[in-house]
């Protein structure tokens, strides 16, 4: 029962410490959304630190984005899975509170400026950064089961269905379900 809510390490406000503020470096960086950030948080909790195994990420990352609701929510997961409640809270707190403050004081800087060319231009170069870290966080996630035939024809066959047609996206993580439930990913 002790694990339910202070997870594997237990209370250590060492470890509170440093998931909240690695999140919260890392929130500062999120350019696309907190996914964007998951290579580095799953360089630091799994291959740094040792809280989490592959998998485990991976799954937590999975849990989370198959819940309904925002799309950070596997922070949270990813930190109950190291320090239960306690972890859960730290980092959803350093995954929000510096990039809600920094959201909010840019955005009154970009409209006050939103007609100059240079705040034109950094808008223009956000879509090919945010294309790089969401392409990354693909690779990391795709780490426990690149052994397999099936994410490597699943990928591709995800990302032209969604450049070529209009096809909702639950329609492709069903898929994805599929070829999971049937052991072809894995």
């Amino acid at each position: 029962m002790n694990d339910l809510f202070f997870g594997v390490h237990g209370q250590d406000s060492g470890v509170l410490l440093q998931l909240f503020l690695h999140f919260g470096l890392l929130s500062l960086l999120a350019i696309g959304g907190a996914i964007t950030t998951a290579p580095d948080m799953q360089r630091y909790v799994v291959g740094k630190q040792g809280w989490l195994s592959d998998a485990q990420f991976t799954s937590s990352v999975a849990i989370a984005q198959a819940a309904p609701g925002p799309n950070v929510l596997f922070v949270a997961v990813v930190g109950w899975n190291i320090a239960g409640l306690a972890g859960a809270a730290a980092t959803l707190a350093g995954s929000l509170l510096p990039s809600a403050t920094l959201a909010l004081a840019a955005t009154r800087f970009g409209d006050e400026r939103s007609d100059s060319r240079g705040m034109r231009a950094f808008t223009a170069g956000m879509a090919p950064l945010t294309l790089g870290l969401l392409l990354a966080t693909g690779w990391i996630l795709t780490e426990p089961v690149r052994d397999s035939v099936g994410p490597l024809l699943l990928v591709p066959f995800t990302v032209a269905m969604m450049l070529k047609t209009k096809i909702s996206p639950i329609w492709l993580v069903a898929v994805g379900a599929v070829v999971g439930a049937l052991g072809l990913a894995g």
